[in-house]
C-alpha cells in the first residue's frame, strides 16, 4: 500500500519531466543559421609601392581646426560661421539625439518595473448578479482600488542586454555621423571658396585676354588708317575683342555663382556672398603622410569607425536574437487593496490583497518566426561587414589616388608655368613684328590664343592643387579623432 502511494507521488514528477523532454524536442532551434561575412584586415590592403616616395610624418594628420593651416583669415571666419549657422548640422544633431533617445528607452525596458494604481469605479448593479447582490449593497455601488505591481524580466541569457548595446552601439554610429556632417561642411566651404579663387582667377585671366585684344584692336585700326591694313584685318581684331569681352562677362557670372553657393553653406541669404572677397591662394604645405597611415586611418575616418558601430551592432542584434530560442523567465507581484461598497474604507487589513507570478515560457511552435528573425539579423550583419569592407578599400586607395594626383598637378604646374613664360615672350616678339609691319597679323593672333590657353590651363591647375589639397585631407579624416573626441 505504501509502495503504491509512494508511486502515485511519483507520477506527476515523472510526467512533468516527460513533457517538458517532448517540448524541448520539439523546440525551435537556432541549427544551420550562421553569418559568412568577415572583415577585411586593413594590412592586407597594400600601399607600399603606390605611396613610394611620400614623406611620412607623425604631425601629417589634419588638426580639427585645419582651414587655419591654410593661412586666409576669410577661409577661417566663413567656416566658422557655417558651423554655427547651417540647418544641416541641426538636422543631424536631431537625429542623434533621437537615436539615443531610442536606446535609453531599451535600456530602461530591462530593469525593474514598478508602478502605483488608484481607482474608483461606480456603477449600477444588476439584479440577478449574484457575485454583488443589490439587496446588500444597494442598486448602485463603488468598486475601489489601490495597488502597486512589480515586474522584471530577469533577462538570465543576456539577451536584453545584446538589444540594448546594439541600440546603443547604432546610436554611436548616428553621433558620429554628426560629426562627419560637420566635417563635411567645413570641406565643401574650403572646396567651395577653392572654386571662388578659381573663379576670381579665371576673370584676371579674361581681363587680359581683353586687354590685349582691344591693344591688338586699336593697333590694326592705326595700321588701317596708315594704309598698311585691311577691312578684314580690323573685322578679325574686332571678332576677338568681342570673344574676349565675352569671357570677362562668363568670368563674372562664375564669381556670382561661386559666392551664392558659399551663402547657402553659410546659412544666408545671397547678400553675404556679395561681401565675400577674393581668396588668397590656398598653398598647402609639402605632401605628407601619417605614419602607420592605413591602420590609423581606421579610427580617423568618421565613415569607418560609424562602419565599425554598425557591425558591431548587428553582432548584438544576432546574440540577441539568439536568446529568443531559448526559456524566458519573467516575475511580477501585485499587492494592495480592493473593496466594493459606497461606505467601504478601501485602506483597511480585509481588503489586502496581492499576487505573485513567476512565469517560464518557452517557444515550442512558432511557424519559423524565430529562425526567421535571426536569418534576418545574419543577413544585417553580412551586410554591414560588406559596407565596412567596400568603405575600408575605398578609403585607402582614396587616399593613394589624391597623393597621385597632387604629384602630378604639381608637374604640370611646372611645366605649364615655363609654358607660360614662353607664350608670353613669343606673343611680345610677335605684337612688336606687326607693329612694325614685319610680319602680318596672323602670327599675333595664334601666339595671343597660346598665351590664352597657358594662362587659363595655369589657373585651372593651381585651383586643382588647392581642390586636392582640401580632399586630401578630408580623405584623412578632416581632423576627426576618436581619441580626442572621447576626452571631450
Amino acid at each position: 500500500m505504501r509502495s503504491q502511494l509512494i508511486n502515485s507521488k511519483r507520477f506527476p514528477i515523472a510526467a512533468t519531466v516527460l513533457a517538458l523532454s517532448l517540448a524541448l524536442a520539439g523546440c525551435v532551434t537556432s541549427r544551420g543559421l550562421h553569418t559568412t561575412g568577415k572583415t577585411i584586415d586593413v594590412n592586407s590592403l597594400t600601399s607600399r609601392q603606390s605611396l613610394a616616395g611620400v614623406t611620412l610624418s607623425p604631425t601629417a594628420w589634419p588638426a580639427q581646426d585645419w582651414w587655419v593651416g591654410f593661412g586666409d583669415p576669410q577661409l577661417t571666419t566663413l567656416i566658422d560661421e557655417a558651423l554655427k549657422n547651417n540647418p544641416t548640422l541641426d538636422e543631424a544633431e536631431a537625429r542623434a539625439r533621437q537615436a539615443q533617445a531610442v536606446a535609453a528607452g531599451i535600456d530602461a525596458a530591462r530593469m525593474p518595473q514598478g508602478e502605483l494604481n488608484a481607482n474608483a469605479l461606480g456603477s449600477r448593479i444588476s439584479e440577478k448578479d449574484p457575485l454583488y447582490p443589490a439587496y446588500d449593497l444597494g442598486f448602485f455601488a463603488w468598486a475601489k482600488s489601490v495597488t502597486a505591481g512589480f515586474s522584471w524580466d530577469l533577462d538570465i541569457w543576456g539577451g536584453k542586454r545584446d538589444a540594448w548595446e546594439a541600440a546603443l552601439g547604432r546610436s554611436r554610429a548616428v553621433e558620429i555621423e554628426a560629426r562627419a556632417a560637420r566635417i563635411q561642411l567645413s570641406v565643401n566651404v574650403a572646396r567651395a571658396y577653392v572654386s571662388l579663387g578659381y573663379a576670381f582667377a579665371e576673370q584676371e585671366v579674361a581681363e587680359r585676354e581683353l586687354q590685349r585684344a582691344n591693344k591688338a584692336l586699336e593697333l590694326t585700326r592705326r595700321l588701317l588708317e596708315g594704309g598698311l591694313g585691311t577691312p578684314q584685318q580690323e573685322f578679325l581684331a574686332d571678332s576677338q575683342a568681342a570673344s574676349a569681352e565675352q569671357q570677362k562677362v562668363q568670368a563674372d557670372r562664375a564669381i556670382d555663382a561661386a559666392r551664392s553657393a558659399l551663402s547657402v553653406l553659410l546659412g544666408e541669404g545671397p547678400d553675404r556672398g556679395l561681401s565675400i572677397t577674393r581668396p588668397h591662394l590656398l598653398n598647402a604645405d609639402r605632401l605628407a603622410l601619417p605614419e602607420n597611415m592605413q591602420v590609423d586611418l581606421i579610427g580617423r575616418r568618421t565613415d569607418l569607425v560609424a562602419a565599425r558601430w554598425l557591425v558591431e551592432a548587428a553582432s548584438k542584434d544576432i546574440k540577441a536574437a539568439r536568446t529568443e530560442f531559448l526559456p524566458d523567465v519573467n516575475l511580477s507581484a501585485m499587492a494592495g487593496f480592493v473593496a466594493v461598497g459606497g461606505s467601504v474604507n478601501v485602506l483597511q487589513l480585509p481588503a489586502r490583497t496581492y499576487a505573485i507570478e513567476p512565469a517560464l515560457s518557452l517557444p515550442i511552435f512558432d511557424g519559423g518566426r524565430l529562425r526567421a528573425n535571426l536569418a534576418g539579423a545574419n543577413a544585417t550583419y553580412d551586410e554591414a561587414v560588406a559596407r565596412y569592407n567596400g568603405l575600408l578599400i575605398h578609403a585607402v586607395n582614396e587616399v593613394s589616388d589624391i597623393v597621385s594626383a597632387l604629384n602630378s598637378v604639381r608637374a604640370q604646374i611646372a611645366l605649364e608655368k615655363r609654358a607660360q613664360q614662353d607664350a608670353a615672350k613669343s606673343y611680345d616678339d610677335a605684337l612688336s613684328e606687326y607693329k612694325g609691319g614685319i610680319s602680318g597679323q596672323l602670327t599675333p593672333v595664334v601666339t595671343r590664343q597660346q598665351l590664352l590657353l597657358t594662362e587659363q590651363r595655369l589657373a585651372a591647375l593651381e585651383s586643382q592643387q588647392a581642390d586636392l589639397s582640401v580632399r586630401l585631407i578630408d580623405a584623412l579624416g578632416g581632423g576627426y579623432d576618436t581619441q580626442d573626441v572621447a576626452k571631450r
